[in-house]
């Protein structure tokens, strides 16, 4: 696996592992033993890059298991998690403004910061977390003081660097300022390329780099997304019967493009993240190790100048249906 090196600090693989798909019933069904046992197959393919939050599942459970899979391999990996998810609404906790059916509710005040970092290090059973991030931006709580509550955590060795998550340029700035950011994560993907408008452009300039989640569409550029099930994807506006079909029918050339192309379309969307730039890090999640070999594979994928040239007529900014998530 090649590897890339984010803020010009914290050296990852660079196609990661998203580990969100692991939580029970976000995607159907799933079971502890067949997830530890795909995070151990990312890590042996060389996607070992790992994102969490404590927010996926209760008490901490999929930074348990990540837990379990990088005991006795901690100098292996890169182990990325978030904070701030509340799942009690209401003071103190703050909605986040998105386009989900389901409301999210964050609390990264400055005093809950050190909490929420040592238990994530007790879930993961590490002495220190790669790259931490707030999960959302607290509409309550200046982004300066949530970072800089964050940075303690640096400084105490607990940490060692600091990412952003969902923010705008603007948030960027204020935070950066405040502590070095060594990465951003923010959905990115040809499903959702308005990070090239102004926040690619900025991390750019600061020396940030990007973390994509979502960098196949949450599935529907893999293919996935031919039949929804009862699966977090119901909440979610490009997802719903009408825009739906719109999006089969607008990205059926660019699969057709992959086929042209010999290789699957989730390989055609990962690699051409990839080709986006040295500072784009990718972290798709699936929950078999055939896909996850699939996903690997994309960081051998050439394209060249024409090839690419073709994706951006077949698939150019804003030509999903429906409102992005965030």
């Amino acid at each position: 696996m090649q590897r890339r090196t984010l803020g010009g600090a914290l050296d990852v693989s660079a196609i990661g592992y998203g580990a969100m798909v692991l939580v029970h019933g976000m995607y159907g069904a799933n079971d502890d033993e067949r997830s530890v046992g795909t995070l151990r197959h990312a890590i042996d393919a060389g996607a070992t890059f790992l994102d969490s939050s404590d927010a996926y599942g209760p008490d901490g459970h999929n930074e348990r298991l990540i837990g379990q899979a990088i005991a006795g391999r901690r100098d292996e990996v890169q182990v990325a998690t978030k904070w701030g998810i509340t799942f009690t609404p209401g003071a103190p906790a703050n909605r986040v403004e998105a386009n989900y059916d389901n409301e999210i509710w964050m609390d990264a005040r400055p005093e809950r910061a050190r909490a929420a970092a040592e238990a994530s290090l007790r879930h993961l059973g590490v002495e220190a977390i790669d790259l931490w991030y707030p999960h959302f931006p607290d509409p309550g709580v200046p982004i300066e003081e949530t970072v800089g509550a964050m940075a303690e955590l640096v400084a105490e060795g607990k940490v060692r660097h600091l990412g952003l998550s969902n923010v705008t340029p603007e948030q960027v700035r204020a935070a950066h300022a405040t502590h070095p950011i060594a990465a951003v994560q923010t959905e990115y993907s040809l499903w959702n390329r308005a990070p090239e408008r102004e926040l690619l452009p900025l991390l750019r300039e600061l020396g940030i780099g990007l973390v994509a989640w979502g960098p196949l569409g949450t599935g529907f550029l893999a293919g996935s997304a031919d039949e929804i099930g009862e699966d977090f994807r119901v909440n979610v506006p490009r997802f719903k019967p009408d825009a739906l079909a719109t999006n089969r029918e607008r990205f059926a050339p660019l699969r057709a493009f992959a086929a042209e192309q010999a290789i699957a379309p989730a390989q055609l969307a990962l690699a051409w993240l990839l080709h986006q730039g040295d500072d784009v890090v990718p972290i798709p999640g699936t929950r078999t190790p055939a896909h996850l070999d699939e996903n690997v594979a994309a960081a051998q994928v050439a394209l060249g100048a024409d090839e690419l040239a073709e994706i951006e007529r077949l698939a150019p900014d804003g030509l999903a249906a429906g409102p992005a998530l965030l």
